[in-house]
């Protein structure tokens, strides 16, 4: 069983910086491609930025030029560099990774950020 377990998540200031990590139980070339997503509350989950195998990425507009999704292959872990946080960011944020037909979803970490 794939395992995704997301950590990083916490309180900060409106224009701060988190950094999100994704820890997978199996090496992260077996993925097509991993993601980041956020769901606040009564919203819908949307993905936030995704990165394939071969390293192409992909951003909502809303985080353009703030955050930045990276992995690390060695260690089997996907980052989320999330930098001049807004309000409007707060959300619970999900790791997803898709490997040929099957979905693999984090627990989820939340993220606050305070005006």
């Amino acid at each position: 069983q794939v395992q995704l377990v997301e950590s990083g998540g916490g309180l900060v200031q409106a224009g701060g910086s988190l950094r999100l990590s994704c820890a997978a139980s199996r090496s992260i070339f077996s993925f097509n491609e991993m993601a980041w997503y956020r769901q606040a509350p009564g919203m819908q989950r949307e993905l936030v930025a995704a990165i394939t195998s071969g390293g192409s990425t992909n951003y909502a507009e809303s985080v353009k030029g703030r955050f930045t999704i990276s992995r690390d292959n060695a260690k089997n872990t996907v980052y989320l560099q999330m930098n001049s946080l807004k309000p409007e960011d707060t959300a619970v944020y999900y790791c997803r990774g898709i490997s040929f037909a099957s979905y693999y979803w984090g627990q989820g970490t939340q993220v606050t950020v305070a005006s």
